[in-house]
């Protein structure tokens, strides 16, 4: 792939309104829950804020935060560059579900790879733990896709 190439492929990637993260909200709103959207004052900026449950949702791009399911690939071209960006990546998550926890929030991540493809985890299951999840003392939930690793 061209450097153009990739450099146009990589600025269509969306930081919030993705794919996955619009069908969580559509299963989740379905169910009626209601939720805030992309709250910029809150450490991350989580995908979903309860603030009556005081519980935020990430939804992870099994790439982009390195999941380690088979979504989560390294690209073969700048390996050094693509393992220091996920590293990154994967220690700023650890940061920001710290500090929201320390403020008294909840976190749930759910995986890319739990809302398509092979490894998609059943709607109602999903939605099921997610509520479940909402009404007990749980400070954090991690949603996977069936066969994620």
């Amino acid at each position: 792939m061209t450097d153009f190439k990739r450099s146009v492929l990589m600025s269509r990637v969306r930081q919030k309104d993705t794919g996955p993260e619009l069908v969580l909200r559509k299963y989740l709103h379905a169910a009626g829950l209601r939720y805030v959207l992309h709250n910029r004052s809150l450490p991350g900026t989580p995908d979903l804020i309860f603030p009556r449950f005081k519980a935020v949702i990430f939804v992870h791009g099994c790439f982009w935060h390195a999941h380690g399911c088979r979504r989560a690939t390294i690209p073969a071209s700048r390996q050094d560059f693509w393992t220091s960006k996920f590293l990154r990546n994967k220690f700023r998550d650890v940061e920001d579900i710290n500090s929201l926890q320390n403020l008294g929030w909840r976190v749930c991540i759910v995986w890319e790879c739990a809302l398509k493809g092979k490894s998609k985890v059943n709607p109602d299951l999903l939605v099921s733990d997610i509520v479940g999840w909402l009404k007990q003392d749980v400070r954090f939930l991690q949603v996977e896709g069936r066969r994620s690793h």
